[in-house]
This record gives C-alpha cells, sequence and structure tokens, in this order.
C-alpha cells in the first residue's frame, strides 16, 4: 500500500511479535478485589514507569495545598425547567419538538421556493462541491437541519434530559470540519449541559433516595449545579470524611442525583427521537439504526445504574492505584443509593479547555490520555467509555489527572481484545491483508464485500492508524485533516457494506475519537507510535492462538 498524497511514508521501527504466554484469566467487573485484576500490582508499576520514560521530566513540584472546589469562571446560564418525568409529559415533549421542527422545516423549504433555490433534504444532499460539505456526517444543506431548527432541537434535549440529550452529547463530541457549523453551535450547547430541576424537584428527588433527613449526613449543600448532565445532575457538598477516625476532617464531595422518570423512560425516549429522525431523512443508508438502537437502549439503561456504576468506578480506582499520573475518585457509600452516587470532589480542568497552556504541558496531557486508553483496553480490557471532555480533569499544580464518570464502563471480551489489537498494528504497519483479517474475525467485515468497500475500509484504518505510524511523536494539532478524510471514506462504507459494526465498537469507537479529538483540540505531541509498541511486546495473547497455530505447525 502507498501511502495518500501528500503524506510521507513513515520510517519507523516495526513491531516485534509478543512471545506466546498463556492468556490472564478474565475478571469479573463486579466482584474482583485488588488481587484479582489481570495484572499485579508490580506489573501495574513497572508499565506506568515504562511509559513515563516517554514524557518529558518535569522538576518536582511543591505539594499543593487542599483544592477549594470552584465552579466554571465563565458560569453556564442553565433554566430551571422541572423534568418531564411522566410517560405522558415526555410524549407531549417529543411531539412539540416534532410540531416545531416540522413548522421551521416548511418555512425554510418556502423561503427557499421564494429564492429559486432547490431543497436539499437527503443525507447525501447539500452543496457537495465543498470539500467540507461532502464530508460532512451532517447535510450542510438540508431544509431540515437549519440554524433555528438545530436551536429548536438544543433547546428540547436539554429540557428533555435522559437518552435524547444524552445521544445529541455523544453527537457532539465530534470534529468542527465533518458537522455543519450551525448544527456544532447548536451540539456545543447541549454538551455544555442540560437544564437544572426547580429546588422543589430536586429536593423531592433527594429525598425519595436517601431519606428525608439526609442532610444530616452533610455539613454543607450547594443547591446550585456544579454540572447538568443528560442523567443527573452534579452538586458540591462538604461532609465528614468517612476515612477519618476520629471525625474530624472535612471531605468537599460531589453528589450527582439523578433525574426522576429517567431509568424508565430510556426505551421510549430513543423509540420516539428515532420516529423523529427517520422523518426527516437526514440519516445516510448503511447506519444498520436498528442495531445501533439496539446497543444505545442496553448501554444508556446501564448508565442509569448506580449500582454498578459505583463498582466500576472502584474496580476502576483499584487498577490505576499505582499510576502517578491519574487519579480515580473514592466513592462515599453512605450518601449512595439507586438515584445518587457521591464520590470525593475531583479538582482540575477538563482536557479540552487545556488548549492554552505550555506546549508541554499539553503534550503531557495528550500523552497520559493516549496511554490510559492504551491501558484500559489491551492491559485491563476494562474501560470507561464516555468520551465527554469534562470527564477527563487535568489538575495542574499536581500534574495529575483525573478519571471521573464511569456509568458507561464496559469489560471486553479477551478474544475481541486480541483481534483488535493485531487490527490496530495493522493500520500502523499499513498491511491491508492483516487489517482485512482481523476485520473479519471482528466482524466489521464478512469477506463477501466489494473492492471498493474492502479499499475504502483499508484506507480508513490507515487514517486512523496515522499516529501510531509515526516515529517519535505525531502532532495531532498540525494533523487534524484525519477526521475529514475519514468522513469522506465513511460515506462509501455506508453505501457498500453488508453488516452493521460489533456491538462491541459503539463504545469503544466513541472513546478512542473522542481521545483523538482531545489530542487535536489542545494540539499534543504524542509518543503514539512508541507507546503501542511497548504494549503490543508484552501483550499475552490467548491460549486459542497458541493452540491453533500449534495445530498449524504439527500438521
Amino acid at each position: 500500500e502507498t501511502a495518500p498524497p501528500g503524506d510521507a511514508e513513515p520510517v519507523a521501527t516495526p513491531f516485534r511479535a509478543p512471545e506466546r504466554r498463556a492468556a490472564p484469566r478474565a475478571v469479573d467487573p463486579v466482584a474482583s478485589g485488588p488481587d484479582d485484576d489481570a495484572r499485579t500490582a508490580e506489573e501495574r508499576r513497572a508499565s506506568s514507569a515504562t511509559a513515563s520514560a516517554s514524557t518529558p521530566p518535569r522538576p518536582p513540584q511543591p505539594v499543593p495545598a487542599r483544592a477549594v472546589p470552584t465552579k466554571p469562571s465563565a458560569p453556564i446560564e442553565r433554566r430551571a425547567v422541572a423534568v418531564p418525568s411522566s410517560p405522558i409529559q415526555r410524549v407531549i415533549g417529543f411531539g412539540s419538538l416534532a410540531a416545531g421542527l416540522a413548522a421551521g422545516t416548511i418555512s425554510e423549504s418556502a423561503r427557499r421556493a421564494w429564492r429559486g433555490r432547490k431543497p436539499s433534504n437527503d443525507s447525501n444532499g447539500g452543496d457537495s462541491s465543498s470539500p467540507a460539505a461532502a464530508e460532512s456526517i451532517i447535510p450542510g444543506d438540508s431544509i431540515f437541519m437549519t440554524e433555528a431548527n438545530a436551536e429548536r432541537l438544543a433547546v428540547a434535549l436539554c429540557r428533555m434530559r435522559g437518552a435524547a440529550l444524552k445521544l445529541g452529547q455523544m453527537l457532539s463530541i465530534q470534529d468542527e470540519s465533518v458537522i455543519p457549523p450551525q448544527v456544532q453551535r447548536a451540539l456545543e450547547r447541549v454538551r455544555q449541559g442540560a437544564d437544572v430541576m426547580p429546588a422543589d424537584q430536586l429536593e423531592k428527588t433527594v429525598e425519595s433516595h436517601l431519606g428525608v433527613g439526609w442532610k444530616d449526613s452533610v455539613l454543607k449543600f450547594d443547591p446550585e449545579p456544579l454540572a447538568a448532565a443528560s442523567i443527573g445532575q452534579v452538586h458540591l457538598a462538604t461532609v465528614i470524611d468517612p476515612d477519618d477516625p476520629e471525625g474530624a476532617r472535612s471531605l468537599d464531595v460531589c453528589m450527582k442525583i439523578q433525574y426522576p422518570g429517567v431509568a424508565r423512560s430510556i426505551h421510549s425516549d430513543i423509540d420516539n427521537l428515532m420516529r423523529l429522525v427517520s422523518l426527516t431523512d437526514i440519516l445516510p443508508k448503511g447506519l444498520y439504526v436498528e442495531h445501533a438502537v439496539a446497543v444505545a437502549k442496553e448501554e444508556l439503561t446501564l448508565e442509569c445504574d448506580y449500582e454498578y456504576e459505583r463498582e466500576s468506578q472502584a474496580r476502576m480506582a483499584r487498577l490505576l492505584e499505582d499510576d502517578p499520573h491519574w487519579h480515580v475518585p473514592r466513592v462515599i457509600p453512605a450518601l449512595c443509593s439507586e438515584g445518587v452516587i457521591t464520590t470525593e470532589y475531583a479538582p482540575g480542568l477538563a482536557i479540552d479547555k487545556a488548549a492554552d497552556l505550555p506546549q508541554d504541558e499539553r503534550d503531557y496531557i495528550g500523552t497520559q490520555l493516549l496511554r490510559v486508553t492504551l491501558r484500559e483496553l489491551f492491559e485491563f480490557r476494562f474501560m470507561q467509555t464516555d468520551p465527554n471532555f469534562a470527564n477527563f480533569l487535568y489538575d495542574s499544580p499536581t500534574r495529575r489527572l483525573n478519571l471521573i464518570d464511569f456509568g458507561a464502563a464496559k469489560e471486553f471480551p479477551k478474544k475481541f481484545v486480541d483481534d483488535y489489537l493485531r487490527m490496530v498494528v495493522a493500520c500502523a504497519e499499513r498491511d491491508r491483508k492483516g487489517l482485512i483479517d482481523a476485520s473479519i474475525s471482528l466482524g466489521f467485515l464478512t469477506g463477501d464485500e466489494s473492492p471498493v468497500l474492502m479499499d475504502a475500509h483499508a484506507e480508513a484504518g490507515f487514517q486512523v492508524g496515522r499516529p501510531f505510524a509515526a516515529e517519535g511523536t505525531y502532532d495531532f494539532g498540525a494533523e487534524r485533516d484525519m477526521t475529514r478524510r475519514v468522513a469522506g471514506l465513511g460515506k462509501v462504507m455506508l453505501k457498500h457494506r453488508l453488516t452493521p459494526p460489533p456491538r462491541e465498537a459503539y463504545s469503544l469507537h466513541r472513546k478512542l475519537s473522542g481521545a483523538f479529538l482531545a489530542c487535536m483540540r489542545i494540539g499534543a505531541r504524542v509518543p503514539a507510535r512508541t507507546m503501542l509498541r511497548e504494549m503490543y511486546e508484552k501483550y499475552e495473547f490467548g491460549e486459542e492462538e497458541a493452540e491453533e497455530e500449534a495445530a498449524a505447525n504439527t500438521a
């Protein structure tokens, strides 16, 4: 394979095949203890130390004083609007949204007809003469997705909250080059957060989960939310530190309170939203929407399970306890329930806001973000898959990153991870056969696809693999055309694909694309190939492959 025009062929040290070793036993995502994780504490310390060698050293920093919880310097103006909690209220909400979007579409169609412009309302419509428009994942000239309708959609999603808002936030984590400007502005509003519960609804909701006397367990509670997300809103509070035997030390915490009615409305919300979207013809053919919707329902239902989130957060804390670069806040069980989760306050700046920091800090953030992502997948096989930039907080005084929000944590099967590593390495090495073989084994391809689809799939893989193909450091800030190229190839793949992607790919690819986009946003330079090569060379492939290879050698 030759590199795309304008790309320099990387001069890179090839990957050395790892030694054949027995596969580590699977780890139960709930019941695992400190000694049950896939790697020992000593191995994790060694892994962290090796990866740290790729990061420029920094003089020792003084131990900072206790972090004081702060709110954003430019507070986001949020409306206090009650969450529509009953099924009929939510149906009415979606009905009102549909009526508003329909009126806006009719108005735009009439306006264009008056001006003599031909309306464009298909998934491949719009001004395709523009490279950005041709590669956009949402048509930029659609009579449906006008600036007014995009604003209507954003306002409605922020009011409805729940699954509808979550899907909008997932879409918002895309590069600006593949989303029309009017949609990007609306999605940025969605990503910043939802409307908030009025004080009376908030009080009733917390009481329903923690009991009437819950305030006796806190020293201070801020009724103004620190953040308002899709499933719940977060409030700052202060409690007596449960780890202090004398009960004299206070602890700042974050209380995440689930919106009423959200958990039981996941399936109906997604169905209503998809009915609405299907009327617009905005989704391109080949998305296998039914498959994606089924996966979304499953994942979002799990995100409403705060018991699962507590267990996942505790598990990741154990896995990263020896990593000097990352911290997972501890959970405060006494203030947790089915609809409330309370954790230690984590200071820091959302990583996408780090673009103004010195280059060495941006490089450090990007390097540690990609390193922990590789460890989650190829070492732990357990990953926090929500790529929202606010879930990764950089605390500059301590040079430490905080990882939060584990509602979307997911464990990946060993066989899937084995094949996925082979595919990533094939992408980095521009090995077309290896990429196709691994893609078929994973379920991305059937093997019966047309040459056009095979070529587009391979080229998309090579584009995504560019950071891992470059020896030395890869400059994400200077290579932002990756997303545009992949989006262009994606249209070909959607047209010719024969099968939906494997279920594991949805959450995994959200996380991986989020990590890449964060590095692009802050202009980080990352030794991606070195980290992948080290991960590959010490990786323990499963016993199944070793047995197959032994049988082949015997034959």
